[in-house]
This record gives structure tokens, C-alpha cells and sequence, in this order.
């Protein structure tokens, strides 16, 4: 029998966590039954998770996961079967731990009488606004069914959207991999061999040998010093990035920039505005709300600053159209395409095919950047090592020169 650790909540809502002894986690679920409790959270006892609380170490709740919960609650509640069944099956049957835990909360608060979408709303780190105002709007109009249709339908075309571009930074990452490894086993071993042999041969060696066999012993005898200096420099990156205003600046205008990338970055965006605002304009969210609820969605610092800013215009009576088309980000087939929407009063079909078109441009980028990218990095891997491999034939042509002239 395992220790495990759970966190459940009894009849009168009050928390309560301990240790139990079982065979497994399913065991553990019985046992909690039992007693009159609803687990909430389950793990094995001694997971550092459960000590310290270190959130970085739950399993994070993608889009697929959220597409899979939607589609699960339409099967489920157009079967019959109540919200409060059905929240209680999907937590009972879901593997991820983190959405698991959050689906056992949103069942205990409808449980106490409280709407679905401020259950959800109190595990905001789970549940995206998006989903949480879709399903406020679906609960007020008694089309929730339809509400959860529309969002697994956009968390999968979001899951292929993120699964395209992730893709396209597994190659460069991987090759940049292979890059360091073959780099290291050449100056840490291959190097010093033909050095200690050309040192024997009393062969005078140029200076690029010379710059080679001082990195190969640098990297020999201070390389447990670099794994840490480097793994500081990406902790310090990544928190540069992420904590700071200038570092999201910098990350979010190089997206922009970047030949290719910016590209990609422009369609993603536009793809992501279409998409959201269709959707929750045709849930009946306001205009206002719907741009502000789009704007958390963005995935550049630029396009989110300049849809806030066409809320405020928005909420003054300026056409959507006129503050997208000021901004300068967005291409001019989503503004004038926008701005038709808007004077014939069919918007929400005119996003829908922006969306659409914009899914496929994403899907074209990515495979333009991707055919950009490797050859540049085949001919990155070859340049360096030609360097190294150039670095240690020189001493052995100079050698074949002296003794040609003898």
C-alpha cells in the first residue's frame, strides 16, 4: 500500500486535507466517498507539489484538454443528463490532475446553487474568460448546449493553430541541439587528440587552430561553471520576458519584425481576433465586452494594446473597423471586411470567413517559415563544424606543405 495525500470537501462545503493508506488513487476516491467527502485533489504523498506548492509543477490545462471537457458536457447534457451530474461525471473521468481539481470545485459551488459560470469563474486560472462569458451567455439565454458547441469547436481549431507554430520551433530548437552536442564531443574530445599529436610532430599550428584548442580547453575545465552560468542566462531571459514591461516590448516588437516571423505573428493574431469575436458576438455578448474579452486572447503585446484601445472607441460609438484600421497591425482585409460586416449588420458571418481564411494563411506561413528555416540551420551546423574540422586540417596541410619543399 502508498501514502497519498488529498485535498476534499465534506457535505457543508468545508475543506479538509490529510494522508491515507491505499493501493491507488482510485482506492483513495472510494474511501473519501465513504466518509461523506468529494475529493477535490489526490497525489501520491512526498510529491513536492503537494509540500512547497509550486504551481509551475502542476500539469497545465491545454486547449485540447478544455476542447475535450466541451465536447464531453454537449454529449452529456443533451443526453439528459443535469449540469450537476454532468460536472460531477467529467471530474470523475478526467486525467488531467489540475483540470480535475478545478472541475471537483465548479461541481461543489453548482452543487451549493451557484450558476456554472461563476463556478467556473472562481478557477479563472483554469477556465479561460472566453469559455466563462460564453457560458454566462448560455446560461442567460437557455442555448448553453450551443455555447459549449462553439467553444470546443474553437479550442480545437486553437489547439491546430498552437500545434502548427510549436512545430515549427521543435526543428530550429532541435537542430540548434544536435549544433551544441556535436560542437562539445568535437572540441572536448576529437580536438585534443589531433592536438596532442600535432604537439608531438612539433607542428606549428595558425592562429584559428590555435583559437580552437583554446575553447576546447576552456570548455574542459570549466564546464560544470558554463551549465550553471548558462542555465542562469535562460532563467534570466525567460523572467526578463515575462516580468518585465521592456522584455515583453522587445519579445513582442522582434515578433513583429523578424522577417517570416512577422508574418506568421500578423495571421496568428488576426486568425485569434476574427475567431473570438465571431464567436461571443453571435453568443449575443455586447460589441464592447466581446473586444475587451478578444483582447486578453491576443498573443502579442501590440495587438492587445490596440484592441483595448478600440474598446474605448467602441464604447464611444466609432465603428470597430476605424480603430483596427488606425492601429496599423492588422492587414486591410480584416479592416475593410470588418467594416462591411458592419454596414450590411453581418458581421459575425464576415468574421467567420476572416477566421477561416486567416486559419489557412497560418497553416501556409508556418510552412513557408518552416522551408525557410531548414536549410538556413543545415548551413548554421555545417558552417560551425567546417570551422572546427578546418581548424584542425591546418596544421596538417602546413605539414604536407614543409614536406613537399623538402
Amino acid at each position: 500500500m502508498a501514502s497519498f495525500k488529498y485535498t476534499a470537501v465534506d457535505m457543508a462545503g468545508k475543506k479538509k486535507s490529510g494522508t491515507i493508506e491505499a493501493d491507488n488513487q482510485a482506492k483513495v476516491n472510494e474511501m473519501l466517498k465513504k466518509d461523506g467527502l468529494t475529493p477535490v485533489e489526490v497525489k501520491a504523498a512526498g510529491t513536492l507539489d503537494g509540500d512547497i506548492n509550486l504551481s509551475f509543477l502542476r500539469k497545465r490545462v491545454g486547449t485540447r484538454d478544455l476542447s475535450l471537457f466541451c465536447r464531453q458536457f454537449v454529449s452529456m447534457h443533451s443526453a439528459g443528463v443535469t449540469i450537476l451530474e454532468t460536472m460531477k461525471m467529467l471530474a470523475e473521468q478526467t486525467e488531467n490532475p489540475t483540470l480535475k481539481g478545478a472541475l471537483n470545485e465548479v461541481y461543489l459551488s453548482v452543487q451549493k446553487g451557484e450558476t456554472l459560470a461563476n463556478s467556473m469563474r472562481t478557477r479563472g486560472d483554469v477556465f479561460p474568460k472566453l469559455l466563462i462569458h460564453m457560458v454566462e451567455a448560455g446560461e442567460a439565454s437557455g442555448s448553453l448546449e450551443i455555447a459549449f458547441e462553439r467553444m470546443a469547436v474553437q479550442f480545437e481549431k486553437s489547439a491546430k493553430i498552437q500545434g502548427m507554430v510549436k512545430k515549427t520551433m521543435v526543428y530550429p530548437i532541435m537542430v540548434l541541439v544536435v549544433a551544441v552536442v556535436v560542437v562539445v564531443v568535437m572540441l572536448v574530445w576529437i580536438v585534443p587528440t589531433f592536438m596532442s599529436m600535432f604537439a608531438d610532430m612539433e607542428i606549428a599550428m595558425p592562429k584559428i587552430t590555435l583559437a580552437v584548442v583554446a575553447a576546447s580547453d576552456f570548455i574542459k575545465d570549466h564546464w560544470l561553471v558554463l551549465i550553471i552560468v548558462i542555465g542562469l542566462i535562460v532563467v534570466g531571459i525567460k523572467l526578463f520576458v515575462s516580468k518585465t514591461v521592456i522584455g515583453e516590448e522587445i519579445v513582442a516588437k522582434a515578433a513583429l519584425r523578424i522577417p517570416l516571423f512577422g508574418d506568421l505573428t500578423t495571421k496568428q493574431n488576426s486568425a485569434k481576433f476574427a475567431r473570438n469575436l465571431s464567436t461571443m458576438l453571435a453568443a449575443g455578448i455586447s460589441m464592447p465586452e466581446a473586444v475587451e474579452i478578444t483582447a486578453e486572447t491576443m498573443a502579442n503585446k501590440y495587438f492587445i494594446e490596440a484592441m483595448r484601445s478600440a474598446k474605448e472607441d467602441v464604447m464611444q460609438g466609432v465603428p470597430l473597423s476605424t480603430p483596427l484600421e488606425k492601429s496599423g497591425l492588422f492587414p486591410p482585409m480584416v479592416c475593410h471586411m470588418t467594416r462591411i460586416g458592419e454596414e450590411t449588420g453581418n458581421i459575425e458571418s464576415m468574421l467567420d470567413t476572416l477566421a477561416d481564411y486567416y486559419e489557412e494563411e497560418v497553416e501556409v506561413a508556418t510552412e513557408a517559415l518552416m522551408a525557410a528555416l531548414e536549410p538556413l540551420m543545415i548551413i548554421m551546423l555545417a558552417g560551425v563544424c567546417g570551422v572546427i574540422i578546418g581548424a584542425v586540417l591546418a596544421p596538417m596541410a602546413s605539414m604536407y606543405q614543409g614536406l613537399d619543399a623538402l
